[in-house]
């Protein structure tokens, strides 16, 4: 036994999970858990607002694959931070919130404390993977060690513990730090890789969906794809897995193409967002048969299978290549070919998204295979979703279902710290970017070098096409109104350079590169110009 504060009990289970970096930004509840971070000597990245702690904390998590930690205040500080920590609940990462509460007298009284709550913790639950309350110093070991465990079993996810204002600093006799192993996951069933391996075999035009739940099945998962000849796609979090530069590993736009002639749908680790008809792709081909590896078992009924595996994605595709190997598979001749043709054709025909696409392949000329890019929800943020390249996994990163707008930037600047020696870009518009303009100032403070673009069309663009559109051209709010980003930057003290077209971004970009630090260039595009992006994401029916 040791006597530690609160504060102190919560960093040694923090510090014992190899946690060595915490996003935060400190207030009265909690200054008890900063002064512990800052005797145990952890890096503190603060920030300008709780929503930037909570995405950099995601962005750490996201291109790391380890948990990224933050710290905020309760009540407001929690909810302006719910945002990333829905958002890392919608893309399954271990994200911790640790937060404080009203002092241990005034629990559950209403009696309105600062930053009181009706109910934090069940608040807390409906957005977070685990929440819990640590009342008092000696529970602080076993309560971290279950929040970790519960990220980072099964379905991945974010976790929440709080910690009444008094108990930071209370000192109390508390045991060493533990860790306590991920829970089991299910195994996968024999009689159900079985008839996978069957429906396989039966199959001569298969094709493999991956989501983020995949990342560690990826050697087994291209072998199959190369024994089967299958093209394995991603919508989102997926895309790396197999790296476009793999004939087989295929944009939505280039799969698009083979799925009227798909006869076997595999989906492992994903939601299978875009094969699920009506959701992204319009329809199923007539006679399609499915095979679906998840580990969450609420999936099966989500998007019912022929043969669903309820398994850990790794030990499901292992399971399954050796089953078809065994069972034997006879490709067709032609396939690969077939492939190639559909790569070809689609890379020709995304072209016409303009100025997008130039922009975008300027991006992935200049950008070594393991850069990391957050996209935004933005015209060239959409267009990247199939128009730009991605080699390795955890290279590309968006917000996912969430769709939030202003999350792109902070998000990036958690990459970089987690990856210091790999470039990180943030793509984004000028609507989204204005949420978190303030984080300029955290990463001139910490140094944290992303290169950020800031693609300015003076609108909210996405929101002013549909309203024109759809509303007999009538347009509400979705203009707007923005400083010069060039001189704003430089206010903060970041580099920055404005480009006007896309003859000049590759110059501009080689320089953001080479600079090192924090970067901004502001690409400025003529309001309605843009071709939508939007025919690549929810294709037409042929």
């Amino acid at each position: 036994m040791t006597t530690l504060t609160g504060g102190e009990a919560i960093v040694s289970g923090l510090v014992a999970h190899g946690v060595d970096t915490v996003f935060g930004l400190p207030g009265a509840q909690v200054y008890g858990l900063f002064d512990a971070f800052h005797q145990a000597q952890l890096k503190v990245i603060g920030a300008r607002h709780e929503q930037a702690c909570g995405y950099m904390a995601f962005g750490y998590a996201r291109a790391s694959g380890r948990p990224g930690v933050f710290s905020v205040v309760p009540g407001p500080g929690v909810l302006n931070a719910s945002a990333a920590l829905l958002t890392a609940y919608g893309c399954n990462e271990p994200v911790l919130c640790v937060t404080g509460q009203v002092p241990t007298p005034f629990l559950g009284k209403g009696r309105g404390h600062l930053h009181e709550m009706p109910d934090q913790l069940a608040t807390l639950r409906t957005y977070v993977k685990w929440a819990e309350r640590i009342e008092y110093p000696g529970n602080a070991p076993t309560v971290v060690a279950r929040a970790f465990q519960e990220m980072m079993s099964g379905r991945r996810g974010p976790a929440s513990v709080e910690m009444p204002w008094d108990v930071f600093t209370q000192r109390a006799d508390t045991a060493a730090a533990q860790v306590l192993e991920p829970l089991p996951a299910p195994q996968p069933d024999p009689d159900m890789i079985k008839q996978a391996a069957a429906l396989i075999k039966a199959s001569k035009a298969p094709m493999i969906f991956v989501g983020s739940g995949a990342i560690d099945a990826r050697e087994d998962i291209l072998e199959l794809a190369e024994m089967i000849d299958a093209p394995v796609v991603a919508f989102r979090s997926g895309r790396g897995i197999v790296s476009n530069a793999h004939e087989l590993g295929l944009t939505m736009a280039a799969a698009y193409r083979l799925w009227p002639k798909t006869d076997l749908m595999i989906a492992i680790g994903t939601r299978a967002e875009l094969p699920a008809s009506g959701f992204r792709w319009p329809y199923q081909p007539s006679g399609l048969k499915s095979i679906r590896i998840d580990i969450d078992p609420a999936e099966m009924r989500r998007l019912a299978s022929d043969t669903a595996i309820v398994a850990d994605a790794k030990a499901g595709s292992a399971d399954l290549l050796a089953a078809v190997k065994k069972a034997g598979y006879a490709k067709s001749r032609s396939r690969r070919g077939d492939i190639r043709e559909a790569t070809a054709s689609a890379q020709a025909e995304i072209q016409r998204i303009q100025p997008q696409m130039a922009y975008l392949n300027i991006l992935r000329e200049v950008l070594p295979h393991n850069a990391i890019v957050t996209d935004e929800l933005s015209q060239v943020g959409f267009a990247s979703w199939y128009g730009f390249p991605v080699y390795q996994p955890r290279t590309f990163i968006t917000s996912g279902y969430q769709g939030t707008l202003g999350s792109g930037f902070p998000t990036a600047l958690g990459a970089k710290v987690a990856n210091p020696d790999k470039p990180v870009v943030a793509i984004t518009g000028d609507g989204g970017f204005m949420f978190g303009v303030q984080e300029l100032s955290t990463a001139v403070q910490f140094n944290i070098g992303v290169v950020t673009l800031v693609f300015n069309n003076n609108a909210y663009g996405n929101v002013r096409r549909d309203q024109r559109e759809r509303f007999d051209g009538r347009v509400v709010a979705s203009d707007l109104v923005n400083p010069d980003f060039v001189k704003l930057a430089d206010s903060f003290g970041v580099a920055a350079a404005r480009v006007t077209a896309p003859d000049q971004f590759k110059a501009a970009m080689e320089r953001a590169l080479a600079h090192g630090g924090p970067y901004l260039i502001s690409v400025e595009v003529t309001r309605d110009s843009e071709v939508s992006p939007w025919a690549f994401i929810h294709p037409p029916k042929p």
